[in-house]
């Protein structure tokens, strides 16, 4: 339906944009940088701030990710249909000061909604939701005992979706029989209701998991050798050795390099997996954190110091940061590394430099 503004003619749509330019000078010392007050004047955005972007009243889910920005969430709102004009959304939320408030979560929006009241929305969660933050590195335990924790889910519930072969997501059709979801339940803060149940939930991971995964997947799978699911479990290895981000592409570079030399990987955390068998509560933690001679002799095709190759499958759920320092590794020629005690590492690119970094960070 026509509200009567588009039709206004030039003489209105100069007064907006004489209005908007006023609005923008008034602000722009503290907002905006002059070329972008030009590009969004030029627009006329401001005839969209309070005009639907259709005429569609269905529901639509939409989901705000954790950390994502406005600029980001502007573009697929626009995408989907909810707003008429991304720039327009951008200039409006930090004209109102609201583009650092945006909250994570599922909301529900239409396309007969105004921009404005679409911005107002996507301010807070709806009281009825829970929020779930998965962390990066959390096997699927920790997220069972988690969501059993909070009473979310039964703990068991969500252990029989994960080993499930049931899945039919494409993403997953490239794993060897037998394989479970283990790493593919993407780490993020999801918004819950009260009606949403495990199967849900696990859809949702797995949704986000293509949604932030595989555009990343697919720019760069042809300059790896490695398979999806190669690439998500050595991430899943990544993982969990690294505390210093900048540390995660060369970490993955020396294990890329043993694979190309045939050796074995030798990584700690595979064996810390494997001590944690079948579904039982830890003992001793989800992650040992002093490895025995004993624990390194432990029977698992996970543990890689007596097993060659990659381990069977993801031993977590990888960020996407380790996923791209797989598919994006630093150039090195470096073997081994050692852990220096605060989180970060030392590397070398001999055994016998390896030892002495031993027997200087190892008291």
């Amino acid at each position: 339906m026509d509200n009567g503004r588009r039709g206004a003619g030039p003489l209105l749509l100069g007064c907006v944009l004489t209005l908007l330019l006023a609005v923008a000078v008034g602000f722009g010392a503290l907002y905006f940088a002059a070329d972008e007050v030009k590009t969004l004047a030029t627009g006329a955005i401001l005839t969209v701030f309070d005009s639907p972007a259709g005429n569609d009243s269905t529901d639509v889910v939409f989901t705000v990710h954790q950390g994502e920005t406005a600029s980001q969430i502007a573009t697929r709102l626009e995408a989907e249909g909810l707003i008429s004009n991304a720039e327009a959304f951008r200039f409006l939320a930090r004209l109102r000061g609201l583009d650092q408030s945006l909250e994570a979560g599922d909301y529900r929006l239409r396309k007969t909604m105004r921009m404005v009241d679409v911005l107002a929305t996507l301010q807070r969660a709806t009281a009825a939701q829970n929020r779930l933050t998965v962390l990066e590195g959390w096997r699927a335990l920790e997220l069972a005992d988690e969501l059993e924790f909070r009473h979310l889910a039964a703990r068991d519930d969500l252990l029989t979706l994960v080993a499930s072969s049931s899945w039919s997501q494409s993403l997953l059709a490239g794993r060897p029989a037998g394989a479970t979801l283990e790493g593919y339940l993407f780490p993020d803060t999801y918004a819950l209701s009260k009606d949403t149940t495990a199967r849900v939930l696990v859809g949702k991971m797995l949704d986000n998991f293509a949604t932030r995964v595989l555009p990343v997947w697919n720019s760069r799978q042809a300059e790896t050798n490695l398979s999806l699911h190669e690439v998500v479990t050595l991430a899943s290895v990544v993982e969990r050795e690294a505390q210093v981000p900048e540390e995660r592409p060369v970490i993955a570079s020396v294990y890329l390099n043993r694979l190309r030399q045939g050796m074995l990987l030798q990584a700690d955390p595979t064996v810390q997996y494997a001590l944690v068998r079948g579904t039982a509560r830890p003992v001793d933690g989800y992650w040992k954190k002093s490895l025995t001679l004993a624990d390194l002799q432990t029977d698992s095709p996970y543990n890689t110091y007596q097993h060659a190759g990659l381990p069977p499958g993801p031993i977590c759920s990888p960020g996407l940061a380790s996923i791209q320092a797989v598919l994006q590794p630093a150039q090195t020629e470096y073997l081994y590394f050692v852990a220096k005690g605060d989180g970060s590492h030392v590397f070398a690119k001999t055994l016998e430099e390896h030892n002495q970094n031993v027997r200087k960070y190892q008291k």
